[in-house]
């Protein structure tokens, strides 16, 4: 999201009409249902998240130990025991 001044965006009647509503203030036009993307589309967050986290599950499989996990992942027991039971859940 930016910052865009209406007067550089907008038709000259627009902004006089939004000004009898508010003057002066910081308006926020949120996107149109269709075009919203979901939380971690636009950077690839979610994909990098969802890797890594099949990434310890697996190492787990393989023998690796919780306390290995939480020290190359720097995420806490109970964070890599949440992981491994929500990837177990969906396979």
């Amino acid at each position: 999201m930016k910052y865009e001044k209406a007067q550089d965006i907008l038709p000259e009647y627009v902004v006089e009409i939004i000004q009898q509503y508010t003057d002066g203030s910081y308006l926020y036009v949120p996107r149109k249902s269709e075009n919203r993307k979901s939380w971690g589309e636009n950077n690839g967050t979610k994909n990098d998240l969802i890797n890594r986290n099949k990434e310890i599950y697996n190492s787990f499989q393989e023998g690796t130990s919780i306390k290995s996990l939480t020290e190359k992942y720097y995420l806490t027991e109970h964070t890599i025991r949440k992981i491994i039971r929500k990837v177990k859940m969906k396979k």
